[in-house]
């Protein structure tokens, strides 16, 4: 049964930025839709969500796999409703130099970061733009605008420059229409207490969303 409420979906849900995204959303007024491979460890905060009267719907999903992606994003908008705001927060990483990465590993962590985001994105598309209504917001990373610093990490680095020319693209493509485009590129680690807090990115992911057109395709943090 769909819900009164909008319906926000975040994929790759988990503790940290996701678990602070899907807090401001509900905040908001969002129902929120958790993917991840492992839905369970997210269980408390779903508990914790309820007890504050809103909802997060915990499914398990592999972003690497396209077909059941897709069919995921149908059945949410089926059970729940539309999907209003897309948040892809999924990421792979295998720890290697450039010169020593497998390469089968590179494409199957570039799969993760960069084909579900497009995947999940052409899944809520066709709703969205049926609606008039709708963002599409994906996490990005400092390793976009310099991968030299952390070198083993450069299978992340590849994909959150892959995330970035997906953003810019995808924002070109929808220029004029009503669907926003945006990513949040993170360039520095993730840490509570500090400028790069879990919910002060997940500020600007709202604000992304909320603000009034024009929004910037891109925000760094």
């Amino acid at each position: 049964m769909s819900s009164a409420n909008p319906v926000a979906l975040i994929i790759g849900m988990g503790p940290g930025l996701s678990a602070a995204l899907a807090q401001r959303f509900a905040a908001g007024g969002y129902v929120i839709a958790g993917f991840a491979r492992s839905p369970e460890k997210s269980a408390a905060l779903a508990a914790e969500l309820a007890e504050q009267g809103h909802k997060l719907d915990l499914r398990a999903v592999d972003a690497g796999d396209f077909a059941a992606l897709a069919s995921a994003v149908r059945a949410v908008e089926d059970q729940l409703g539309p999907v209003e705001v897309l948040v892809y927060n999924a990421y792979s990483a295998t720890p290697a130099v450039p010169s020593q990465i497998p390469l089968d590993a590179l494409v199957a962590d570039f799969r993760v970061n960069v084909g579900g985001a497009l995947a999940a994105a052409q899944a809520v598309l066709p709703a969205m733009q049926a609606r008039e209504k709708g963002s599409i917001l994906l996490t990005g990373g400092g390793l976009a605008l310099d991968p030299t610093g952390w070198l083993p990490a450069a299978s992340l680095a590849v994909g959150k420059a892959g995330i970035r020319n997906l953003a810019q693209s995808l924002h070109k493509e929808m220029e004029g229409s009503p669907i926003r485009i945006g990513t949040v590129t993170v360039t520095g680690q993730i840490l509570p207490g500090t400028p790069l807090a879990p919910e002060t990115i997940a500020q600007r992911f709202w604000e992304l969303h909320s603000k009034p057109a024009p929004a910037p395709v891109e925000v760094i943090l």
